[in-house]
């Protein structure tokens, strides 16, 4: 491939560019459509007459310790990490081929760019040259083709990313298909898809995908070889967890975006009481959260902590999981009894008690406004006398359902105002709060719980993740052959106003078979002292450790 000749520019970026101009599309849901394209962000500016985007801010001072107060969890595989801490934590040392942030924008890593052909069958990435792995051996297209093999290995028990992959796998192996992925020279891969799917980039981004060495054994994450400008110098689950600033060699990314800043960064789990976080900021231990919830949001603006917020597609959902046995029976794979739970239940009420109204109002589809494919449907007002008419249609007035939340304060908030709400529709609810230690290892398979999932810039790429049946990440034990056939459609429609009136059926599937309650759109909030530069709220809670630093008068 000729490295020289300029980026084709594709054909659909210039009607994306056009919808904007006229109103039909806002500038964040350009940038994200564009760039998964493969446009760079200002080149896709460029095309609306917008400015450029600013690098990280100015006037930062080389080295420190960051404090960030987060969970820290056991590492694994990679590919099978289901909770953003996991990710964040190795981030500094095992990166990403695409970036995604907070504009909507995604940015190549170690990639410098991809080109997305018409029929979104073919898709070109290109890495950048000069990188090297962290023991000196220079990152290639082999690297990336090894990669994409594991990530489509339906054999390994959790492996979200083969869902991602999908449109890559032979159905008869589970396996990437011969040919799919090319090396084409040592800085180019041709991928061929057995079938168009938008959401292939998108998904390379997502925290699963981190990049990892030949050698690299999923029983030693900790000390795996990497690209990141870091390593990990401790790791104690459930206390803390050391960075590192790898001073060995030069970090590929300073030219490019700049940093590493400092030389350690330290994450100090204090369990999931928010009290407990708030003692650490009031006691001088740490300089940014993970996350503010609830009453504590206030509380850590009054004691003078800068504040981020911003409106996402993260959600809470309460899900009954249709294939789990309850005293030898399935009580959920029963449609009457799933719609009963959903009708019992206002999701106002519940964005209320459960989250102090900071959000937006959902509708029990998992499809959000802030998706560029979502479809308006009419609104599905609770109504709690036909719930309990409708439990006792199917046999179960007098069952006890147990609804399981991990303890913490948001989520197990939430639960508790939705028990409440089954509760006084005649429904008999138990009530298990468990701590992370008990809840996490389980949570796709409690047979009716509580589960946070985290925001995705498309919709489709949610329904492929959570719905479609047979995949890691299916926690409800949904199958639905008509639902699939038409999501499997939907992955290959570009035009998000085309793709919409088939998100209209994928939207009504999941409400009339009562998949889930879906209360509420989160808005996401974090705290940090004064000075600390690139501690703003990620959209899909992301921490980008070569992003952090201190101003110069921190």
């Amino acid at each position: 491939m000729n490295k020289n000749r300029p980026r084709r520019l594709h054909p659909f970026a210039r009607t994306l560019a056009a919808e904007h101009r006229h109103g039909l599309l806002g500038r964040r849901e350009f940038l994200s459509r564009a760039t998964a394209l493969g446009l760079s962000a200002p080149t896709a500016l460029g095309l609306i007459g917008a400015p450029g985007l600013a690098r990280a801010a100015g006037h930062v001072r080389q080295g420190g310790t960051l404090r960030i107060q987060q969970e820290v969890r056991p590492l694994k595989d990679t590919r099978t990490y289901d909770w953003s801490p996991i990710a964040n934590l190795t981030r500094g040392t095992l990166e990403y081929l695409i970036e995604y942030n907070n504009d909507g924008s995604f940015r190549g890593m170690l990639l410098s760019g991809w080109e997305v052909s018409d029929d979104a069958t073919r898709i070109v990435l290109n890495l950048r040259p000069g990188i090297t792995w962290s023991n000196g051996d220079p990152f290639t297209a082999a690297d990336v083709v090894r990669n994409i093999e594991r990530w489509c290995d339906r054999s390994v028990p959790g492996n979200s990313m083969a869902g991602r992959m999908a449109t890559l796998i032979d159905e008869g192996t589970g396996k990437l298909i011969d040919g799919a992925a090319e090396v084409t020279d040592d800085l180019t891969v041709t991928l061929r898809l057995r079938r168009p799917d938008i959401t292939l980039i998108p998904g390379m981004a997502d925290y699963p995908a981190a990049i990892v060495h030949e050698s690299y054994d999923p029983e030693e994450t900790e000390t795996a070889i990497g690209t990141g400008p870091f390593r990990i110098a401790e790791h104690l689950p459930g206390e803390r967890a050391v960075l590192e600033r790898d001073t060995s060699r030069p970090w590929w990314g300073t030219e490019i975006y700049g940093g590493p800043f400092l030389d350690r960064i330290e994450f100090i789990d204090y369990g999931t009481d928010p009290l407990n976080w708030l003692r650490a900021f009031e006691a001088g231990e740490i300089d940014m959260n993970y996350e503010s919830v609830g009453e504590f949001i206030g509380i850590m603006d009054d004691i003078g902590l800068r504040k981020s917020e911003i409106l996402t597609a993260a959600t809470i959902v309460i899900r009954p999981n249709q294939l789990a046995e309850v005293d030898g029976r399935r009580p959920y794979s029963d449609r009457t009894v799933r719609r009963a739970l959903q009708l019992a239940v206002d999701n106002d009420v519940i964005l209320e008690l459960g989250y102090g109204g900071r959000g937006a109002v959902a509708e029990n589809h998992h499809v959000a406004p802030v998706h560029p494919e979502y479809a308006e449907l009419p609104q599905l007002g609770p109504d709690p006398a036909r719930a309990r008419e409708m439990m006792a249609e199917a046999g179960l007035a007098a069952f006890e359902h147990e609804l399981v939340s991990i303890d913490d304060d948001w989520r197990r908030t939430t639960t508790d105002a939705v028990a409440a709400q089954l509760r006084d529709a005649g429904i008999p609810v138990k009530r298990t709060v468990l701590p992370a230690a008990s809840y996490l290892p389980k949570w796709d398979q409690w047979a009716f719980s509580s589960t946070n999932w985290n925001h995705r810039p498309l919709g489709v790429q949610v329904m492929a993740l959570a719905y479609r049946s047979g995949e890691p990440w299916n926690e409800t034990g949904f199958s639905n052959a008509a639902f699939d056939e038409t999501l499997n459609d939907a992955l290959g429609i570009g035009d998000a106003d085309q793709r919409r009136a088939s998100m209209r059926t994928l939207q009504g599937i999941l409400q009339e078979e009562g998949v889930i309650i879906q209360p509420y759109w989160r808005s996401l909030f974090r705290h940090h002292v004064e000075g600390v530069v690139g501690a703003d709220m990620h959209v899909a809670f992301e921490i980008h450790p070569y992003k952090l630093a201190f101003t110069d008068d921190a």
